[in-house]
């Protein structure tokens, strides 16, 4: 029986333990934002698009200097180490919207820095026709601190009486002790010679020359482009029934909940039946999220229906994507190509943001989120299109021919 190595797992907890200290603070921002500081729906969408997207562009220039130099554990530790100390800054700003946003994009800094060379890490780690399984174990760990950090942080705020600051310091100190396990535990890989004719790294434009590529990216930004931010379904979630505010974060934790049942299972039944009906499968359930927002029936019904179909969508599309990803991409530019996917459906999401804020100021929640519902649908069958026949292993040089031997 095939295992997965031991640097997998690595990166699981310092992921495992980095979103416990993000959790902590996505969980509680949004209403925060929204009924503490009473932003607009238009201004929390440039918001949480800014969260996303703004620094996406930072991924590229990750990507790329970890292939340059190899050196991808130190830019993914520059990265988690920048977000480390954005928590902190959120403590100085205090109640400035214009502060808040210059905290957010450092924060999203690190995270576009680490993201790409994490995952092409785990590629690097792990034989191809287990790609699946990698991402969906990784992203299994991550979530599990996904589903601790919200609980963390309302158990901080019980006891302080509401002490955001308390929130901030304690997510500080928990990112700081995932940059220390990365750097302790985690092994890099900067012995890959890219083989004779390969592309080289200073060739980045080579990469949108392979045409499996030029689709995964098209069709990356086209998901992005439809797909609206959680702080809005949770929003919306919590006006519909009318939840209090004490109660806001674990809309978050019983999504998580479901995404880290799902994510290791879905990994698994990717490299079984293909990827891409996965991915496909997992924007369907999108699909009904957004319909079920506003449909027939409320109450806790409601809420556990959709929290586990908008986990079961991140266990079938965060992860997959990129294991879909790996096999095409030449392994000197592998962090580059993961780079440049992810850079595609960051800077779509953040458009996508502002718009969906927009169109609820304009047409109101429920005609914002029923075309958000129909423009996925078409986005599926799109991206069935361009990604057929994406292969699900590559050739030595593109799939991983630096991949460790199983632990």
């Amino acid at each position: 029986m095939l295992l997965l190595s031991g640097n997998v797992f690595a990166l699981g907890a310092v992921s495992l333990i980095t979103d416990i200290s993000s959790a902590m603070v996505t969980a509680v921002l949004p209403v925060y934002l929204v009924l503490g500081l009473h932003l607009s729906p238009t201004v929390y969408g440039l918001v949480d698009g800014t969260y996303t997207g703004a620094t996406a562009l930072l991924r590229l220039v990750g990507g790329y200097i970890a292939d340059r130099a190899r050196r991808r554990k130190f830019v993914a530790g520059i990265g988690y180490g920048l977000s480390a100390v954005a928590k902190l800054g959120l403590l100085a700003v205090g109640n400035s919207v214009g502060g808040l946003g210059a905290v957010i994009a450092i924060d999203r800094t690190g995270k576009g820095l680490r993201t790409a060379p994490r995952d092409a890490l785990i590629t690097l780690s792990t034989p191809p026709q287990l790609y699946g399984r990698a991402f969906g174990v990784h992203r299994m760990m991550d979530t599990i601190g996904a589903f601790i950090g919200p609980l963390v942080a309302l158990g901080i705020l019980a006891a302080t009486a509401q002490a955001y600051d308390a929130v901030f310091v304690a997510s500080f100190c928990i990112a700081a002790f995932g940059v220390l396990m990365l750097v302790l535990f985690v092994r890099d890989h900067r012995d890959e010679q890219p083989s004779k004719g390969a592309v080289q790294p200073s060739a980045l434009r080579g990469l949108l020359r392979i045409a499996p590529v030029r689709r995964l990216v098209l069709a990356a930004g086209l998901a992005g482009m439809v797909t609206i931010g959680d702080g809005f379904v949770y929003l919306l979630l919590q006006r519909r029934e009318g939840l209090s505010i004490g109660w806001f974060p674990l809309l978050a934790v019983g999504t998580n909940l479901s995404y880290l049942l799902l994510a290791t299972p879905m990994g698994v039944l990717a490299d079984k039946i293909g990827r891409l009906k996965v991915v496909l499968g997992g924007y369907t359930a999108l699909v009904l999220v957004y319909l079920l927002l506003f449909g027939p029936f409320g109450g806790l019904p409601l809420l556990v229906v959709v929290l586990a179909l908008y986990g079961l969508f991140y266990a079938s599309t965060d992860g997959v994507l990129m294991a879909l990803a790996g096999p095409v991409l030449p392994t000197a530019l592998r962090t580059s190509g993961l780079a440049l996917i992810q850079t595609g459906q960051a800077l779509s999401y953040l458009l996508s943001s502002i718009l969906f804020g927009l169109a609820w100021a304009l047409w109101g929640p429920a005609s914002a989120t029923r075309i958000a519902a129909g423009l996925v649908a078409v986005a599926v069958f799109a991206v069935a299109l361009l990604l057929r026949g994406i292969p699900a292993t590559g050739s030595r040089e593109g799939a991983g021919s630096t991949a460790e031997e199983p632990a």
